[in-house]
């Protein structure tokens, strides 16, 4: 891409592409026992960037393969696991984010069976990147 074409995906309207409801089984918590036996997350996307050229096209090629986003972010709630879901979806959103066609991306990280001694349906953060 030169720079005019740089410049002109810039300038683009942004469209959005939404994953919801991707629930992978990860090792991720401050106890030990969360680490050990692990747990659902369901993770939730929303990806900003301009979508004209794949609807022109028509080819995959020129937008975000919704198969192959679910895959990568799964490899991340499965992978290593970390203490906070804040650390969770950070990296999920810098993975999205190495795709230079995304400008901004709202992740949220959903984690129904925290260990909380209270009734409540779910724990969630959402983390919300946008390219420099």
């Amino acid at each position: 891409m030169d720079a005019a074409d740089a410049t002109a995906s810039d300038a683009a309207p942004l469209d959005e592409i939404a994953l919801s409801g991707l629930t992978v089984f990860g090792h991720h918590g401050v106890f030990d026992f969360e680490r050990r036996d692990g747990q659902e997350f369901t993770i939730d996307l929303r990806l900003a960037l301009p979508l004209h050229q794949a609807a022109s096209s028509d080819d995959v090629t020129d937008t975000v393969h919704y198969g192959e986003l679910a895959d990568r972010v799964a490899a991340i709630v499965a992978g290593e696991p970390v203490n906070l879901i804040e650390t969770l979806a950070e990296r999920i959103a810098d993975a999205v984010l190495a795709d230079d066609r995304v400008r901004r991306v709202s992740v949220t990280v959903h984690k129904p069976h925290a260990p909380i001694a209270q009734t409540f349906s779910d724990v969630a953060v959402t983390v919300h990147r946008e390219r420099d």
